[in-house]
């Protein structure tokens, strides 16, 4: 048994199955105390192939809980001595047949699973939910995409738009958006830069909280309603997490994985997803949070050219100047939408929008009359910072006070 062989997430859940095993009591780690660890691993492939063939996680780790119970009990909480029993051994060894048979360079978490389906006493809480070899293996085809696993970390470059962003179509779908007031002539320029055939990538630059996520968000919910044009229908916006993406990455190289991975994905939906980048002055130059961020804005410029993926960014008008503006191939790829700071009529408009939902987060009673005084005082008393944002953050912090001063004891 070769561990250099085993991905990161099989490492990782040997020694969780050995933490198991310890805690139990035990001294032997048998094959219950890995499909343990394995399934608890929320971002690791088991627990994806169980959603895919509908199976509840929860039920299978009581049955394999419930075994490690009964198994004999050898030493106590802190005794750190462990061995793998042959039966787990034996498990390796399919595994690594079964990566080689799948054309896999390295032994990742779903060869395991697939190795467990051949163990008999596994195999009776398999066959009681009904997972069977031909159903798991469609599950991995599914999810992996054709991918090979050809490293350490494969999980990374699976389902990457749901690890690294957040679907708004979706979320507008569940009513988890706040509703979007008015800012009708900028939904309609970005929707209309959207269906153009080339040159379909709107950049909206405005100052920090004058609404330009508002906007994707108010596009999302016309998706939903579906008051958007033949070209947009049916279309997901994912707004990508540049944080997340950047998380982790010690060694040159990582980043730029994680965002081909990105790219890929896209491309393979054929127009079907639309990447919002926040914040996408991060991608250029020194606007990068991490080795390598040019890198990323010319991988980007490509398949931009070449209309293969549409990306709504958003910038400030300074960071636009500063990294998009002196890169003039980027800036050629991206249609500008200037989102100017709302009125204190069209704030007033926008706030008594937003209004029931935040009674219901505060559970008070906003007047009328506190959201016109808030918009007003902001726009006169805080003149660093813009409407409707600073506007909706005086309702806020005032229901948030009132909230308070309700539920606590006199002093």
């Amino acid at each position: 048994m070769d561990q250099n062989k085993f991905t990161e997430k099989v490492q990782e859940a040997l020694l969780e199955a050995k933490d198991i095993a310890i805690k139990e009591g035990q001294k032997a780690v048998d094959v219950e105390h890995l499909l343990v660890a394995l399934i608890s691993k929320n971002d690791g492939f088991v627990p994806m192939i169980l959603e895919h063939i509908n199976v509840e996680k929860e039920k299978i780790l009581n049955d394999l809980y419930a075994r490690i119970e009964r198994m004999p009990k050898e030493g106590g909480e802190y005794d750190t001595q462990f061995y793998i029993t042959n039966r787990l051994n034996t498990l390796f060894i399919r595994a690594e047949g079964e990566a080689r048979s799948m054309g896999d360079t390295f032994i990742s978490t779903e060869h395991l699973f697939l190795a467990s389906l051949s163990d008999f006493e596994i195999g009776e809480i398999y066959a009681k939910y009904g997972i069977n070899r031909a159903h798991v293996l469609s599950a991995i085809q599914s999810i992996r995409g054709g991918k090979k696993v050809e490293d350490r970390t494969p999980e990374e470059k699976v389902k990457v738009l749901e690890r690294y962003g957040r679907d708004l179509v979706k979320l507008a779908k569940d009513g988890k958006l706040d509703p979007v007031i008015g800012r009708d002539e900028e939904i309609r320029r970005t929707i209309q830069i959207l269906s153009r055939r080339t040159k379909n990538n709107p950049i909206l630059i405005g100052e920090a909280g004058v609404g330009k996520t508002a906007i994707v968000e108010g596009i999302a919910e016309r998706i939903v309603s579906g008051d958007v044009p033949e070209t947009l229908k049916d279309k997901t916006i994912f707004q990508l997490d540049m944080g997340a993406l950047i998380a982790g990455t010690k060694f040159r190289g990582e980043f730029e994985d994680r965002l081909k991975a990105v790219i890929d994905e896209l491309k393979k939906s054929e127009g079907q997803i639309i990447l919002f980048i926040d914040e996408i002055h991060t991608i250029v130059g020194a606007g990068a949070t991490g080795e390598g961020g040019m890198d990323a804005s010319n991988m980007l410029k490509p398949v931009l050219a070449r209309g293969e993926i549409r990306t709504i960014g958003a910038t400030t008008i300074d960071e636009y100047r500063k990294y998009i503006e002196k890169d003039a191939a980027l800036q050629r790829r991206f249609q500008p939408v200037l989102i100017k700071e709302p009125t204190v009529e069209e704030t007033i408009a926008i706030l008594r929008g937003l209004k029931e939902r935040y009674e219901v987060h505060h559970g008070v009673r906003i007047k009328d009359a506190a959201l016109v005084a808030a918009a007003k005082l902001s726009y006169r008393y805080i003149t660093d910072r813009f409407l409707p944002d600073k506007a909706i953050d005086l309702i806020d912090e005032a229901a948030s006070l009132l909230r308070m001063q309700i539920d606590s004891m006199p002093v």
